[in-house]
């Protein structure tokens, strides 16, 4: 009895109810026999530090340790997270070139099993004596090493008590844990265990093997009732073996999968038997357009396939085969897989396809149609979707009702439909020229093609060629009647981003009533509509309902809640959000500069220069074009005026190369404002330029207007506002005659400008009461646009109107995230809210010393000078900033006498 008292144990303490895990280095021996001992130490020695670091993060204990592990685990869920992450790093270490050059495979099994066990402390003598410092006794601890013992190299089995409690907390795994794979292998017995115990595996696509175990001699077996045993089996099968014959010609039961409306499917490579390669991406382009005109089954897009392809670490030429497109399916949450074949039977081509089941590989359904010729193939394929469609679940009517010959809703050119699945393969690599080219061959090839105008529109619309945009999109309404109806919904919203915000609202939801998996449309509407229309927090449902794992621009979605949270002050949010995206996309890291606009609305400018380095561009010319106006837009905003004269330079010579009609007109603007914030240049050039501009824009108003809606107004309008701020009546004026009232109806960021034009006007003219007038309704509304509140400032300000003035100073210089995230006419807002926003603090500091309230302009100023130091100000900012502190000091003087 003293024997255990000094060792710890307490023969009345009550077991406790703990998470073991028990893990087997598969062939440790062979390990050391083939890479000698020096590497095979060093390899157990990281092997070690990969141990420990996932004890500590899994907050795991480990007792015992040889080949395997002993460890024990306060939840199930940790000793889970343990397992899936030690079978992901011995993966990586199975990289290290010592083991890859000898093709070994580092691979462990698991069994996880909750239970009662009696622990105790050893006494020190013990443990010094090579005892370990924790024992662990009860009948769990057998029963996890029998889990661990049937398990398969690289299989994590849990036991029936173990598997509901990790699987009611898998969420806390993080996202992972929406592609684990939880399968139950049946009811086993182990030696010297009463009761069966049914047996479950869980694990991750491309890491567990998924499989049933493998019995363990006399140590554990499948619990098989008495009449599936071989010997009753055996008797049974002649008995039966006549009539089962007979029924299975008689009645072949159809295989059933649990396909319900609105789950996805997977279309795998077309098998081509042929020998006719016009038949390789074309007929599989087909499978894909025909599919997609139901409402009823959803069709993962090729890019996302080759998405995730990327994630599964293999290239996007990967053979889309029944294994790889069922790992995909499982990845991805789509339930079925379809593979396509086509080949010649008997003098006729026979177009055929397998619903698969990813789980099981097993073909689920099969139908096929046999047609005379290449040109036959279309035909077949509609008439074997529509078989599918309704072996998976499809009302008959609803097929009818949805469903239009492919020769009418793509093209009868066999070729030119191959060159337009060519097009889609490269843009979902990324070779955008390239799919451009391939897209203006199958116009080419078939001028009536629709599909292959509203292509080509998509793609000028990515590279900001505008008017090339407009153009192709207008071709394909012309040829509607040749589209489905989900591309006429396409086509209509990318018609209607040309047009008022509300029309655009309108097409997306129109799509999301009748498709409400159109990932597409919701993000149309999150970003195309409502962002546009500074409704950050309507946009935050929308964008969040496009950021699911089946939409091939999940990280753009996520990317765009980024710049909605941003936009609504949340920078945590925004900064998750922007780190999420590039998790998903790894190229928004050297491309995208949004990432930035939290930090710098925070001025953490270290932050912001380490990650401005880490941008290269794409090559890409608007790309190209941004990384300079980024780098001018933070010199603003921290008071780097040289920095920011040229970079503005820069990106203006850039823009005009790019895209001289739209680009390089914003990019000239954009150097003017930078002399209407800083009045470097003398006021009457800086007029007559702004006049320059007006004149410009009037007289190619029909190739602005031709390259988006009311350019021209928009271009105008900007110019006007830029005179206000610096006091130019006459340049105002002839802004706002160039601008049609009623024509930009429908434009909130228009008829904002305009209210605020027309509120300058008055302020200018000697009625700042009225500017004010004009002015409070609108800022009251949430989506009201920054200028209307800086606006506002300098007609309150004018107007003597104190406690309005506080109040708008206040929200200019709080609402930092919005200065960024208002882009407007290419990004020329952002550069005059960010200086609006630092310039309110010194408009605080003015009227708190107006109003004799000595120390909060003196912080006011002193926050001011933070962000803008004084020694770099330009002349005009810095006499107003000299005359402040000259008015604190006479006030301090006055003071201390």
């Amino acid at each position: 009895m003293n024997d255990f008292a000094q060792a710890g144990f307490d023969p009345a303490s009550s077991p406790q109810v703990r998470t073991l895990l028990l893990t087997d280095l598969c062939d440790s021996t062979l390990l050391v026999e083939r890479l000698g001992d020096a590497p095979a130490a060093e390899l157990f020695r990281a092997h070690d530090r990969l141990v420990l670091e996932l004890q500590q993060r899994w907050r795991g204990r480990l007792i015992d340790r040889s080949d395997g592990l002993l460890l024990l685990f306060e939840r199930p869920v940790d000793g889970l997270g343990f397992a899936l992450d030690y079978t992901r790093g011995l993966r990586e270490l199975g990289d290290r070139p010592e083991v890859r050059d000898r093709k070994l495979v580092l691979q462990a099994r698991a069994g996880l099993h909750v239970g009662e066990v009696l622990t105790w402390q050893n006494s020190e003598a013990a443990v010094q004596a090579g005892a370990k410092p924790l024992e662990v006794e009860g009948l769990a601890k057998p029963l996890a090493g029998r889990l661990m013992t049937l398990a398969r190299p690289g299989q994590i089995l849990l036991s029936a008590t173990a598997e509901p409690l990790a699987r009611r907390a898998a969420r806390e795994l993080g996202e992972r844990s929406e592609h684990l794979i939880w399968k139950s292998h049946g009811r086993w017995r182990f030696k010297g265990v009463p009761d069966g115990q049914e047996i479950f595996e869980v694990g991750e696509p491309g890491y567990a093997p998924l499989r049933a175990p493998k019995q363990n001699g006399g140590k554990a077996w499948r619990d098989i009732p008495m009449w599936r045993r071989p010997n009753a089996l055996a008797a049974e099968l002649f008995l039966v073996a006549g009539l089962a014959t007979g029924a299975w010609f008689l009645t072949r039961p159809t295989p059933a999968i649990a396909f319900n409306e609105r789950d996805w499917v997977v279309v795998g490579d077309l098998r081509n038997l042929t020998g006719q390669p016009v038949l390789d991406e074309s007929l599989e382009q087909a499978f894909r357009i025909s599919l997609e005109q139901s409402r009823y089954v959803n069709v993962l897009s090729d890019l996302k396939v080759r998405d995730t392809l990327t994630l599964m670490k293999r290239g996007p030429a990967t053979t889309l085969d029944r294994a790889t497109a069922s790992e995909i399916a499982i990845r991805d949450g789509a339930r079925a897989v379809i593979l396509p074949t086509v080949a010649e039977v008997g003098g006729r081509v026979r177009v055929s396809a397998e619903v698969i089941d990813p789980h099981t590989q097993t073909t689920v359904y099969a139908e096929s149609f046999d047609g005379v010729g290449a040109k036959s193939t279309l035909e077949s394929i509609d008439k074997v979707t529509a078989e599918l469609r309704e072996k998976l679940g499809e009302a008959v009517a609803s097929i009818e009702q949805t469903s239009a010959p492919l020769p009418e809703v793509s093209t009868p050119n066999l070729d030119a439909l191959k060159a337009y699945a060519l097009g889609n393969r490269n843009r979902a690599k990324g070779n955008d020229r390239d799919a451009l080219a391939f897209y203006t061959r199958a116009v080419e090839l078939d001028p009536d093609f629709a599909l292959g105008w509203l292509a080509i529109g998509q793609m000028h619309g990515k590279f900001g060629d505008l008017p090339a945009s407009r153009r192709a999109v207008e071709r394909a309404s012309a040829l509607r009647n040749h589209l489905s109806a989900r591309e006429k919904y396409i086509l209509d919203a990318n018609l209607a981003m040309f047009g008022p915000v509300e029309l655009q609202l309108q097409r997306w939801r129109q799509m999301i009533e009748t498709y409400p998996d159109a990932h597409l449309a919701q993000f149309g509407l999150a970003q195309g509509g409502l962002f546009y229309a500074n409704q950050f927090a309507a946009s935050i449902a929308p964008a969040k309902a496009a950021a699911v794992p089946q939409y091939e621009r999940r990280a753009h979605a996520i990317y765009l809640m980024g710049m909605l949270q941003l936009g609504l002050e949340h920078y945590q949010e925004a900064q998750r959000a922007f780190k999420d995206a590039e998790n998903n996309n790894p190229a928004f890291r050297t491309r995208m500069y949004d990432q930035l606009y939290p930090f710098a609305a925070l001025r953490q400018w270290k932050t912001v220069d380490t990650m401005l380095a880490q941008r290269k561009g794409s090559g890409i010319a608007t790309d190209d074009v941004a990384r300079p106006y980024h780098h001018m837009l933070f010199a603003i905003d921290r008071g780097d005026w040289k920095t920011a004269v040229a970079s503005a330079q820069e990106a203006r010579t850039l823009a005009e190369k790019a895209e001289p009609l739209v680009a390089g007109r914003a990019a000239s603007l954009r150097n003017d404002a930078l002399d209407a914030i800083t009045e470097g240049a003398k006021r009457d050039a800086l007029e007559a330029r702004l006049l320059a501009h007006l004149a410009d824009i009037r007289e190619n108003a029909p190739a602005l207007q031709a390259a988006y809606a009311n350019y021209d107004q928009l271009l105008a309008l900007h110019v006007g506002y830029l005179a206000s701020r610096i006091d130019s009546a006459t340049v105002l004026n002839r802004a706002l005659a160039q601008v049609d009232g009623a024509g930009i109806a429908g434009y909130p960021p228009l008829t904002d400008m305009r209210e605020v034009l027309l509120a300058e006007r008055d302020r200018l003219a000697g009625k700042p009461a009225l500017a004010v007038v004009r002015l409070k309704p609108l800022a009251t509304r949430g989506e009201a646009t920054f200028p209307v509140h800086a606006a506002l400032l300098r007609a309150a300000r004018a107007a003597k109107d104190t406690a309005t003035a506080r109040d708008q100073a206040l929200w200019i210089a709080t609402h930092r995230g919005r200065a960024y995230v208002e882009m407007g006419l290419d990004y020329l807002p952002s550069m005059l809210n960010v200086a609006d926003s630092t310039l309110a603090l010194l408009d605080m500091a003015e009227m708190s010393q107006a109003a004799g309230n000595s120390v909060e302009a003196a912080k006011s100023l002193q926050r001011f000078e933070t962000a803008w130091p004084r020694a770099a100000l330009p002349p005009a900012i810095a006499n107003r900033t000299d005359a402040l502190t000259r008015a604190l000091g006479k006030t301090k003087g006055a003071g201390s006498r």
